[in-house]
């Protein structure tokens, strides 16, 4: 961390609360989610030539980080985790494989245990892009300090916000180290101020404002009050949906570790589910129900700009003929997940007559349709 005039930070001071809270040994705050996977990338020496695993459902700041290192987005398929399909991430694995990145969305987690396998026996990387998913847990661990390393974003519309802020998270010094310094214009931090800092490599200035560190103070106290709401929420919510034959949910592998930011839910077929989003947006129910398929911010379905490799300077060849070919691979498997699912933000404010009105709203809707 920077040291202040004063040598008073309050960056510093939530990156030691992010330790205390999450069990990692090491963090470093950033300004955004997107800032801190690009920065363990580089700390974790990925870089030209190097194949990244990573879901089809995903922000688009998953693979906008790993072109920024110069990287390959292999993306593959998910299932009915929302999640990698484990095959999926076997078969993709290939000699400039160096690392596979689950990430963890909608509150939810990854078959960490499968993973983990995967990259022990391929000596993998494996990186958790866990933005989504503040406060979940996997077997007792919490999300993004069981792989190699693993990210926060602390924007608006997370658990916990800074407003606007990211966080790398990891229990290995070498990558802590690494990100400190890379986020930080390659400063190594170690004279007596600023301009005593040697350089060991070139670094980017991705530090976290000041401002933005005071407000994730004030919100990592209550991450626990906010958890425990969403799962009040979501249970009661999942209570009203589930009377309806057709909808079936989201597997979790560990239910347990769920943060419970959406309800995430099935019906049968695609064109079951565009009828029911088209009657609740008829309705005027539609929002806070997410139907991802049709998102162009979070499926490869509607990615165009990277199917087409469109950007404002030059990719080289070489790595621009490999993004449009894996952004343009049969994510059949993937749509047949996607195409059928819904998922409803949970909200903190919510009452308990809000949440039956709301669930008997989506209910009545799905029985209209199916009586059609």
């Amino acid at each position: 961390m920077i040291i202040i005039e004063n040598g008073h930070w309050k960056a510093k001071e939530l990156e030691t609360e992010i330790n205390k809270y999450f069990g990692c040994k090491h963090s470093q705050l950033v300004s955004s989610g997107t800032a801190a996977l690009t920065t363990v990338m580089q700390a974790l020496g990925i870089g030209y030539g190097d194949e990244i695993i990573c879901p089809s459902f995903t922000f688009v700041a998953s693979f906008e980080a790993i072109l920024s290192v110069g990287a390959v987005p292999v993306m593959v398929d998910v299932d009915d985790t929302l999640t990698l399909n484990l095959k999926a991430v076997k078969a993709a694995i290939t000699p400039k494989t160096k690392c596979v990145m689950p990430v963890h969305m909608c509150g939810s987690m990854a078959d960490m245990d499968a993973l983990q396998q995967i990259c022990k026996e391929h000596n993998l990387i494996l990186l958790e892009d866990a933005c989504q998913a503040i406060g979940a847990t996997y077997k007792g661990k919490k999300l993004g300090t069981i792989g190699d390393a693993g990210t926060f974003s602390f924007d608006y519309v997370k658990t916990m916000t800074c407003g606007e802020g990211g966080v790398v998270m990891t229990n290995r010094e070498d990558i802590y180290i690494n990100s400190d310094g890379f986020s930080d214009h390659g400063h190594d931090h170690k004279g007596v101020d600023r301009g005593a800092d040697l350089h060991p490599f070139i670094g980017y200035n991705f530090r976290i404002s000041e401002l933005h560190a005071a407000v994730g103070l004030a919100q990592i106290s209550r991450v626990d009050e906010f958890l425990a709401t969403q799962k009040k929420n979501h249970a009661a919510l999942k209570n009203i949906l589930a009377t309806v034959p057709e909808i079936s949910f989201r597997r979790i592998p560990d239910p347990e570790g769920d943060s419970c930011t959406f309800l995430s839910w099935f019906l049968p077929t695609e064109e079951i589910t565009k009828a029911v989003v088209a009657e609740l947006k008829a309705q005027n129910i539609l929002a806070g129900n997410f139907y991802w398929y049709n998102n162009n911010w979070h499926y490869v379905r509607k990615w165009d700009h990277l199917k087409t490799g469109a950007t404002l300077s030059a990719l080289s060849p070489e790595l621009k003929e490999k993004v449009m070919h894996h952004a343009n691979k049969d994510f059949s498997v993937s749509d047949a997940v996607m195409s059928r699912c819904i998922s409803t933000a949970i909200s903190l404010v919510w009452t308990d007559e809000q949440i039956k009105e709301k669930g008997e709203k989506i209910v009545a809707a799905i029985q209209k349709v199916m009586t059609k």
